[in-house]
């Protein structure tokens, strides 16, 4: 594949998730996907089961959507910087539903392989998500 076209599979992986579409996932990611960055929650089998899981825990609590700011692609890899927007109307492990608002940046790299997401490696602002949960007191702040 191409570089454009591995920047349009991504950008295809984030849509499906958008919309809610667990099934796409097999279409778009291999099986033996392999998340380098995985969900902090345990619990999750391996590979693209274990994705699929981590989608429904996080469409359920926290639906939402993800704005891709910046693409680049060199290769089999596809970076990708985006921010991810929500609400929080479902339970997290060891969290309830808030009602909170969310907003997430991170960067993900996506190795494609064969025309799927092989593999995952991501940098996210867990501590700003978890800070909006309200589970983590921002510096400075009494804890709630």
């Amino acid at each position: 594949m191409s570089t454009e076209e591995n920047k349009r599979l991504v950008r295809r992986f984030y849509r499906e998730i958008d919309e809610g579409n667990v099934d796409a996932m097999d279409d778009l990611v291999a099986e033996d996907y392999k998340d380098h960055s995985p969900p902090p929650f345990p619990g999750f089998a391996p590979g693209r089961e274990g994705l699929k899981q981590a989608f429904r825990l996080f469409w359920d609590a926290t639906p939402g959507t993800h704005d891709i700011e910046d693409q680049i692609a060199e290769g089999d890899r596809v970076v990708t910087r985006l921010t991810a927007r929500g609400v929080h109307e479902g339970d997290l492990p060891g969290i309830p539903a808030t009602g909170r608002p969310l907003t997430m940046t991170g960067t993900v790299i996506h190795r494609i392989e064969d025309g799927k997401l092989a593999e995952k490696w991501s940098n996210k602002d867990e501590l700003g998500f978890l800070q909006q949960l309200g589970v983590i007191s921002p510096p400075g702040a009494a804890p709630e």
